[in-house]
């Protein structure tokens, strides 16, 4: 696939991040039925006692309770939120619209969330080529999502394309991102009516491009 041109991710409302997550959103964004099955495929692919981070987090986790991790960090942009979240032990609030250097050392974490957020990155190729830095060789990251959004914030490819075009857009920024392997998609939806449907994207990190590299 080609490149995406700027123009794919423009969105609705321009004004600054910082000024759309101002005020803490207590709640969650799909229903119990496709936070269990997010929660499932943590259980699935990160390994307990591992360190965790949970990128563009809030104040839940999605994390199973049974299972201990050594370390677990939310980088997100609301403060109250990530400081109400009680599955982290850190946090960070950062703007990866305006920054996507991730404000970590090499090889921190054993796995990596991004739920329910992916539409929302301008910049998807540069966070992700840098969470592939910030990950351990061979550590997965679940990427999920569903049919809902802010449509204000969400970049215009998102809008344009259906569930299956959702899948392909995050393969291929994993893709393009150029340090990830065995990419796939999985379709976790609950098997009910009136559920949320929740899809996953999950690669398992390369390590960090060699300098030059892109």
């Amino acid at each position: 696939m080609p490149r995406l041109p700027e123009e794919a991710f423009r969105r609705y409302d321009e004004s600054p991040d910082a000024e759309f997550y101002r005020f803490p959103r207590l709640v969650t964004h799909i229903d119990d039925r496709a936070m269990a099955a997010v929660t499932q495929l943590y259980r699935e692919h990160f390994p307990p006692g591992g360190a965790v981070l949970d990128l563009m987090s809030s104040w839940v986790s999605h994390l199973p309770s049974e299972v201990e991790y050594r370390r677990v960090v939310g980088l997100g942009m609301n403060e109250e939120e990530l400081r109400r979240n009680p599955r982290l032990d850190g946090y960070v609030v950062h703007d990866l619209n305006r920054n996507p250097r991730l404000p970590f050392g090499e090889a921190e974490f054993e796995g990596c969330g991004i739920c329910v957020s992916i539409d929302y990155l301008t910049r998807p190729v540069e966070v992700l080529r840098d969470l592939g830095r910030v990950l351990k060789p061979g550590a997965p990251v679940v990427i999920t999502f569903s049919n809902r959004c802010f449509p204000d914030k969400a970049v215009a490819i998102w809008h344009r394309l259906d569930d299956e075009g959702h899948l392909r857009l995050v393969e291929q920024y994993l893709e393009e991102a150029g340090n990830w392997r065995d990419v796939h998609s999985v379709d976790r939806s609950p098997r009910r009516m009136f559920s949320d449907p929740l899809y996953a994207v999950i690669g398992h990190s390369a390590g960090p491009l060699e300098k030059g590299t892109s």
